[in-house]
């Protein structure tokens, strides 16, 4: 991603490349944490998120219908689609069966990490410290969440771990709203920034995509692109 960190050099060439995760996120640095409903239709979220110019989105395993929807999500093109919340090692297998092209969890764990790169997917583990970033690194990963970002020091946390670890790039999440976006962007170091006020729950939920509700499902579907679009193009403002 051209005027951010590379991947380290000591990054196992056996290891799954994020290069694809890392190129969507270049042209939106935006990562929206979608929390899906029980109707949400993958196929109409889709649409909406791209409309809105997002090039790429994380669903994450907190509902159960998460799966199916992130399977429906897939096919959209110009969207690059993983999951987020992934906690155990075999929900990395049961969101790479759904399509998931990368994987994203709320901390480091190793095993989770292992069978990502099993199964040919990158892993995006989250971090808080210069400690589980410098393990982190240590094990061949140069994009690392920061979680929950807010909490754990913002931007001068951020800032910070820049210094010692020029090769790692961040995607920060928890925390952060839309006036937040120019802080975070302003440091070299963030790849993106992630989410969920541009894709609200309670308006994802809306989006069904059914004929028996289709005037709240577009209505819902228009609101959420404006929401998307106006996040996005914060995003691209503060980092053109």
């Amino acid at each position: 991603m051209a005027g951010h960190p590379s991947q380290p050099s000591s990054q196992p060439s056996s290891q799954p490349s994020t290069d694809a995760l890392r190129a969507a996120l270049a042209r939106c640095p935006l990562l929206p944490v979608v929390v899906v409903g029980e109707r949400t239709d993958g196929a109409a979220l889709g649409e909406a998120l791209v409309a809105g110019g997002l090039t790429a989105a994380e669903v994450v395993l907190r509902t159960p219908s998460a799966l199916r929807v992130l399977a429906e999500l897939v096919p959209t093109p110009g969207l690059l689609v993983g999951a987020g919340t992934v906690v155990e090692p075999d929900q990395v297998d049961a969101v790479v069966d759904a399509g998931a092209r990368f994987v994203v969890s709320p901390g480091h764990d190793p095993d989770v990490v292992a069978r990502a790169h099993s199964r040919g997917v990158p892993a995006v583990p989250g971090t808080s410290t210069a400690t589980e970033v410098q393990l982190a690194r240590r094990a061949g990963l140069g994009l690392l969440k920061v979680f929950p970002a807010g909490a754990v020091g913002g931007t001068a946390l951020l800032s910070g771990l820049a210094g010692p670890f020029p090769d790692v790039a961040f995607v920060p999440t928890g925390g952060i709203g839309e006036a937040d976006l120019a802080d975070y962007l302003a440091v070299p170091a963030v790849a993106a920034v992630g989410g969920s006020w541009c894709a609200p729950a309670g308006l994802v939920a809306r989006v069904t995509g059914r004929t028996d509700d289709a005037g709240d499902s577009a209505a819902a579907a228009s609101e959420l692109s404006g929401r998307v679009a106006a996040s996005a193009a914060a995003c691209r403002a503060a980092r053109p």
